[in-house]
């Protein structure tokens, strides 16, 4: 079956530019995009895979996996990986280059521009002859709320 296909899918199907390659619109990229929209902080695939079953969308898992590295690799949605090394998946509302906070224990996530980051990243990799340097810096810490849970004991 050609790249893009979904044996699954019914009906015609539209090709969306995204300005990296053209992507055909299907039902099920069209529900794991919607899904991610109603999402406030990360989901790893099998999450968003249980998600949209309990909605009663058929989506198989190694469809979403597909889904999701897509829409990454087209930077419509950002992935990290977790404390435990899993990818997840989130779509930002910053649209530039920026970083995130990460809750431990509930997953919330907070976007974060870090200027002096970039400062030392970009003078770190000149000092070593490094070109075409890119990064990632991901805080892992207990937001306020897990935090306040914690310290009364009830984490």
């Amino acid at each position: 079956m050609p790249q893009g296909t979904n044996s699954a899918t019914t009906g015609p199907v539209s090709p969306v530019v995204t300005g990296v390659k053209e992507q055909r619109v299907t039902k099920q990229r069209l529900a794991v995009s919607a899904a991610l929209d109603e999402l406030d902080d990360f989901v790893s695939t099998q999450e968003l895979y249980r998600l949209l079953q309990n909605k009663g969308i058929s989506v198989s898992l190694a469809t979403a996996y597909r889904i999701l590295q897509s829409l990454a690799d087209d930077g419509l949605i950002d992935v990290l990986r977790n404390g435990e090394g899993e990818a997840v998946y989130r779509r930002c509302t910053v649209t530039g280059h920026h970083h995130h906070l990460l809750c431990r224990n509930c997953g919330k996530a907070v976007e974060v521009e870090a200027p002096a980051v970039e400062t030392w990243a970009a003078r770190t990799a000149a000092e070593h002859g490094f070109t075409e340097v890119a990064h990632t810096v991901e805080i892992f810490g207990l937001c306020p709320e897990c935090t306040a849970r914690k310290a009364a004991g009830k984490l």
